[in-house]
């Protein structure tokens, strides 16, 4: 008798419980696994197409991750309506959780902002050289929170997009090319317009100097103890910094070779003999 009634019971458990949450708990995880799958079929068939529309790199990148990112919610709250937890409670508790951790990150979410900004009015671009914020750099990356940096001493600086998006940004590359401004200065005794025919050679015959527009040699200021020149080449944005040390290395070796001196600062004293 008592061997029936717990047979009965146990058939009472799987008829009641097991069978028909393990069902369900079976129909989730194949679920689950089906839709991880399309989702990642759907998004790499996204990122193709962005890819072949030409679409800017830094908004192809977060527009497939943005529509991943709401594809797995979607697949989540999909699971947990199949397990039979009521969809609308989920999604209240979900939102109660995002307005806490939305105030408990308010700067993450100010520097999202400055993400959105940056990306919607394009101030900048990847690859551009820009200065802000105290720093300076060729853009990286953009991301959603910072903004990634690389100098050209190759240290990569990461700015906050809240604080980038809010202050000044110098794009120093935005028409294309850079124009360096390399000081030099010469005696007084020297003849400028020699000066400037030996330093104009000086640019022209650098390979990574560009032409067109021409360099420039002006006089910038008569100092103390010299004549001041400010070179102007342009050049690729990439080239500045080798520009900048080949044309100080040949500016010096081909004004000594045309005698032409850069002097040191110096003062000169004169004393008066009182009796």
């Amino acid at each position: 008798m008592m061997i029936d009634m717990a047979n009965l019971n146990l058939g009472m458990i799987l008829s009641d419980y097991v069978i028909p949450y393990g069902t369900k708990i079976l129909l989730c995880v194949a679920l689950l696994i089906v839709g991880w799958l399309v989702i990642k079929v759907v998004v790499n068939g996204i990122d193709r197409l962005f890819n072949s529309s030409n679409l800017d790199p830094t908004i192809r990148s977060v527009a497939v991750s943005s529509i991943a990112a709401i594809l797995k919610v979607m697949l989540l709250l999909a699971v947990v309506s199949t397990l039979g937890v009521e969809t609308t409670s989920f999604v209240a508790v979900f939102g109660a959780l995002s307005l806490a951790a939305g105030m408990a990150f308010q700067g993450s979410l100010g520097n999202l902002a400055g993400g959105l900004l940056i990306l919607f009015f394009r101030p900048f671009k990847i690859g551009d050289f820009i200065k802000a914020q105290g720093e300076s750099g060729f853009v990286k990356e953009i991301q959603l929170f910072v903004t990634v940096l690389e100098t050209p001493d190759k240290e990569t600086i990461y700015l906050p997009n809240g604080a980038l998006s809010a202050g000044k940004i110098t794009n120093v590359t935005e028409q294309g090319n850079l124009r360096l401004h390399i000081p030099v200065g010469i005696d007084y005794s020297a003849d400028i317009r020699t000066a400037r025919k030996v330093l104009l050679e000086v640019m022209q015959n650098n390979d990574k100097v560009l032409l067109n527009p021409a360099p420039q040699v002006a006089v910038t200021n008569l100092g103390d103890s010299s004549v001041d020149l400010d070179l102007r080449p342009w050049c690729n944005p990439g080239d500045a910094p080798a520009v900048q040390v080949q044309i100080l290395e040949a500016a010096k070796e081909a004004l000594d070779k045309a005698n032409i001196g850069i002097p040191y600062p110096h003062q000169v004293v004169y004393m008066s003999n009182q009796n």
